[in-house]
């Protein structure tokens, strides 16, 4: 985004990237996603919209208890209002205030804001 792109192309894929994308699309981060098969690993074209001012992922992932999650939040987001962490959990990858809401814990992935 930094570089004035529209589009990037996101490759090799996988079920764990694909899902930490969509929880980024249903914060309104980035744009569309469209997966391309090309009978190999895969590859992802996502369209930006200038959102994002970092985004990163945790390794390795560590566990994390529902009590740990907001001073983890605290640590690693600039402020309690702005970004998100992405959580993989027995509920499937989520952000951490839904993992919050549902009551459960689980391994760190990354995070964005």
């Amino acid at each position: 985004e930094k570089r004035g792109k529209r589009q990037v192309q996101v490759r090799p894929n996988s079920k764990a990237v694909i899902k930490f994308l969509q929880v980024m699309q249903k914060h309104g981060y980035i744009g569309d996603l469209e997966m391309i098969d090309d009978h190999r690993a895969g590859k992802i074209v996502v369209d930006l919209v200038g959102r994002i001012n970092k985004c990163g992922v945790i390794s390795p992932r560590f566990d994390v208890c529902l009590g740990d999650i907001e001073q983890l939040a605290s640590n690693i987001l600039p402020s309690r209002q702005f970004g998100h962490l992405v959580f993989t959990t027995p509920y499937g990858i989520m952000d951490h205030e839904e993992a919050r809401r549902k009551n459960t814990g689980g391994k760190i992935v990354g995070f964005f804001f």
